[in-house]
């Protein structure tokens, strides 16, 4: 009995790895690869992983390749080559830009427009994206002083995502304790590294959930269930998303099709692919949307303070090395909806004045402390509007989320636009 019981056992075990090596083979002929792009970093809390690549797909779709710095981007040398303008993009997950095609994001439509910028006198334009996902302005800057300068930037960009920027910049709203922090202390910036100590950020850094990522990196099974656990994790919210608790205000649907230029990832127009109420029901009301308010209460007035002292401590790194700091505000779904009436429906749902005001405050900021700031968002509003079209999302959340590639082109040349003033 006990021999059959083996026996019997011994089959199933040969059978499912056969199985598993069979499922392996079929994964990689096919080009099935989802690794992680990310790892611990002791200065920044993590970092992209150099030298990964693999698709993305949780919204949007694209190949990502990181390179042999750790950057969402092509190679770039060192030493900047003769005649050349060099721009370093810091920010987000918008400047990271993982839901497009690394050609459509916005820095590489600003590389290919300021080429073509009559003040450039000739000089070849280079732009190097430092975004990562998550990024706060303590993060951003930290990239700065350890990794930017060694390109010897010319201009530093700094992308603003008003809707969470701020939120990342204090502990008290963005609930983790696993990221450096900057805290005021006597009116001056000092820098909270405590997250080295913590139990979590260790087990991130030990061999044995290194080991663990180099099995995901090297099976594409295992990058299967990963992505299988993500979509069932996705089913689930968006299930639990859409019971809200009250009766959302409805949203019309732009009446005009986009153009050609304005096509999905599908190849359907945006706008025909728009759930009614996309804008509304997506926008809850969060921390995120107390941004769009003059703050109240000690945590909200000690984030924005924190966060400007951040700014000016980047003014102050980059004109100290002879550089130009530039800051975009970039924009949120619901600031550029291309239906009027859907905008109206959010800000007396969660009970705004303006739509714009972190936007409106960080230029007030600029003009104040000698920097130059471009709110890309109104004019983005503009245009979306006038073309009837979406800048943000894809798919059944267009809309919301991140810049789909319409989005990416027309904030690149907006600010290729504004640049180009400044060479």
């Amino acid at each position: 009995m006990t021999k059959k019981w083996w026996a019997k056992l011994s089959l199933v075990l040969v059978s499912v790895l056969v199985g598993l090596l069979l499922a392996e083979i079929v994964l990689r002929v096919v080009g099935f690869t989802y690794p992680v792009f990310y790892t611990t970093d002791e200065r920044r809390g993590y970092a992209l992983r150099a030298g990964v690549e693999g698709w993305y797909r949780k919204e949007g779709e694209a190949f990502v390749r990181i390179n042999s710095a750790g950057l969402r981007d092509r190679e770039h040398a060192r030493e900047k080559p003769p005649r050349t303008l060099r721009v370093a993009v810091l920010g987000d997950s918008y400047a990271e830009a993982l839901q497009v095609p690394v050609e459509d994001a916005f820095w590489s439509v600003l590389e290919r427009e300021l080429g073509a910028c009559e003040s450039s006198g000739g000089r070849q334009v280079e732009v190097i994206n430092f975004g990562v996902s998550g990024y706060g302005t303590a993060q951003q800057l930290i990239t700065l002083r350890e990794h930017v300068w060694q390109y010897a930037p010319d201009i530093v960009l700094l992308a603003v995502t008003t809707n969470n920027d701020i939120v990342d910049n204090s502990r008290a709203l963005k609930k983790t304790d696993e990221i450096p922090y900057y805290l005021l202390r006597g009116g001056r910036l000092t820098l909270d590294d405590s997250f080295l100590r913590t139990r979590a950020f260790r087990l991130r850094n030990s061999a044995l959930n290194r080991f663990g990522r180099w099995i995901r990196d090297n099976s594409r099974v295992i990058q299967a269930i990963h992505q299988a656990q993500g979509a069932l994790k996705a089913r689930l919210a968006a299930r639990r998303a859409a019971k809200p608790q009250a009766t959302p205000t409805p949203v019309p649907r732009p009446s005009a099709a986009p153009g050609p230029s304005q096509k999905g990832p599908t190849g359907a127009s945006p706008a025909a692919d728009a759930p009614a109420v996309a804008a509304v029901t997506s926008e809850e009301l969060g921390v995120d949307n107390w941004v769009y308010r003059q703050p109240e209460g000690a945590v909200w007035n000690d984030a924005w303070s924190v966060t400007e002292e951040l700014l000016k401590a980047m003014r102050d790194e980059v004109q100290g090395k002879g550089a130009l700091f530039f800051v975009a505000t970039l924009s949120n779904g619901i600031q550029v909806y291309p239906e009027p009436s859907a905008r109206a429906a959010f800000m007396q749902r969660v009970r705004i004045q303006d739509l714009f005001y972190p936007d409106r405050r960080i230029k007030s900021l600029g003009e104040r402390e000698g920097f130059r700031v471009v709110n890309l968002a109104p004019a983005l509003q503009e245009y979306a509007e006038r073309n009837r079209v979406f800048l943000h999302g894809f798919g059944e959340q267009t809309g919301n989320g991140h810049w789909n590639s319409e989005g990416h082109r027309v904030a690149g040349q907006m600010l290729a636009r504004e640049l180009c003033q400044e060479k």
